[in-house]
């Protein structure tokens, strides 16, 4: 593993100028990581790995996946990689190898079954992220005991610019009525203490 450490890096010379930020020199303390593609995005330039060991999502930058010769990570892809801690966590430095044989390729997600049109029905109401699934790509939260669960699609997330919620988080939601119950229509991050008043 030593000396093989500075070949791939020089294999593809022309990202080597956009790529400075991750290479400056091969970095010390690298860690193997085994897990699989939580989600990422092209058109956002990185995505995240999910490493098997229970460790915090490890981000994996485009120029990564690029210099060891993949266009793209489907979620649910298994890989294993090098990771170097940086200031907000564990970055993928290499890509070791990539399974896609688990992987979800877009074509075979299910139809965002959002295109239901929720009209909402509530102001901005605080709620709490009861489960959220991303690879089903929907959860639901709550109000607090006694109130009926509010569905909530992933597609919805992205529209309002998030990309997951954690349970037990909280939001600030309107919602509405969907054809099997309360539906998300608008979400947003809590920034703790106030609702905004609507617009």
């Amino acid at each position: 593993m030593g000396s093989e450490r500075l070949g791939p890096k020089l294999a593809f010379g022309e990202s080597e100028a956009r790529i400075e930020d991750l290479t400056e020199e091969a970095p010390v303390g690298l860690v193997e990581i085994t897990g699989f593609i939580k989600w990422f995005d092209v058109s956002k330039g990185y995505g995240f790995i999910v490493p098997d060991n229970g460790a915090p999502d490890v981000l994996l930058h485009v120029t990564c996946l690029r210099r060891d010769g993949f266009q793209t990570a489907y979620e649910g892809a298994r890989v294993v990689c090098e990771a170097v801690e940086r200031p907000k966590g564990l970055q993928a430095f290499r890509i070791l190898s990539m399974d896609e044989s688990t992987a979800v390729h877009p074509s075979q997600m299910p139809p965002a079954r959002t295109h239901v049109a929720v009209t909402p029905t509530s102001g901005l109401e605080r709620a709490w992220v009861k489960w959220f699934n991303r690879l089903r790509g929907f959860g639901f939260l709550t109000r607090g005991e006694g109130t009926p669960d509010i569905f909530v699609h992933m597609e919805t997330l992205r529209r309002f610019g998030l990309t997951e919620l954690r349970p037990g988080q909280a939001v600030l939601v309107r919602y509405g009525p969907g054809p099997k119950g309360l539906m998300a229509a608008e979400i947003r991050p809590d920034s703790g203490g106030h609702i905004p008043s609507s617009h």
